[in-house]
């Protein structure tokens, strides 16, 4: 298969394989893999001081890892709760990222630890501008009262 002419194996040029997307999905290894290092990523962020001043007092949520198929590189989505300035944290995570590969390389029984690339994750922020666009009267008055009585059951059974 070639490249040239989009029928290859991956998606989205070097930043969709480092991001583990390919035409298939990721695989059930590289869905485990990531859990485990969002899971211990999640620990050291919640139990560790960091030394450098941008993130001393910080919370930083992880919320998602993906690995590139060769588990060599993991793009690491983070989040602030309540607060959508993680941007500006994203360089000093870049600084503690050797670090925490370390960390990672003490918890995990992998043979190549990833390398760490932490990314925004901007999803929250996605879904609550969807919202209040739906919101608007004129897609309220667009889409009638049963579609728009039928979406906010829709989310009353979601939240159950």
């Amino acid at each position: 298969m070639s490249r040239r002419n989009g029928t290859g194996g991956k998606t989205g040029g070097p930043a969709g394989y480092l991001a583990g997307l390919s035409t298939s999905g990721p695989s059930q290894r590289q869905l485990r893999v990531g859990e485990e290092v969002r899971r211990v990523l999640a620990e050291v962020f919640a139990r560790s001081a960091f030394r450098d001043p941008e993130l001393s007092g910080v919370s930083i949520t992880v919320t998602e890892v993906r690995l590139s198929p060769d588990f060599r590189h993991a793009t690491v989505f983070v989040t602030r709760l309540g607060r959508s300035d993680v941007e500006v944290l994203l360089p000093a995570l870049k600084r503690v990222a050797p670090w925490l590969r370390t960390q990672l390389a003490h918890t995990l029984r992998l043979r190549t630890v990833p390398e760490l690339h932490f990314q925004a994750d901007t999803a929250l922020d996605t879904a609550m501008h969807v919202d209040t666009l739906l919101r608007l009267p004129e897609v309220v008055r667009d889409l009638g009262s049963d579609e728009v009585d039928n979406a906010e059951d829709d989310k009353d059974d979601a939240a159950r």
